[in-house]
């Protein structure tokens, strides 16, 4: 049974969508489907912000996207919705989506969100990578954990 993972931060072009890409390759080698939402609209139907595409590929990863607004209905098949900080999450919940910080799956983590890069530099946009890829292990986990009760 395929997975359906979506992250999701506030306009869906830069924190989401690397970690969609990063989560989709370092988990491919499962039935798992990861996709990217924003909780604000401002950005609907633009490709990801070219500073992200240029953090992933610096690490290693490539990412065809197209910005969507989360909704409830949006949401409804995600098996995990992972929200990039408690904003985000607030958000979520409002929505009536039950959504889990990414972080939480970094038992390392200095802290419980990613934080936004948008105004950052490229350097920003690399601790956003590296603090995806810290999440994957913990993500793993959970899939592997979730697959064990079915």
């Amino acid at each position: 049974m395929t997975v359906r993972i979506t992250t999701v931060c506030l306009g869906n072009i830069c924190r989401s969508p690397i970690a969609a890409a990063v989560l989709a390759a370092e988990l491919a080698d499962l039935d798992v489907e990861v996709d990217s939402m924003g909780t604000a609209g401002w950005h609907v139907g633009r490709g990801a912000d070219p500073r992200a595409l240029e953090a992933l590929a610096r690490a290693g990863y490539a990412l065809d996207h197209t910005a969507r607004q989360a909704s409830a209905a949006a949401l409804a098949h995600s098996d995990l919705v992972l929200a990039m900080d408690s904003e985000n999450a607030d958000d979520l919940r409002q929505l009536g989506v039950h959504a889990v910080l990414i972080r939480s799956f970094d038992p390392a983590a200095d802290g419980v969100d990613v934080p936004d890069p948008y105004y950052g530099s490229s350097e920003d946009f690399d601790d956003v990578v590296t603090m995806i890829q810290a999440s994957v292990a913990g993500v793993r986990q959970w899939l592997a954990d979730a697959a064990a009760q079915a």
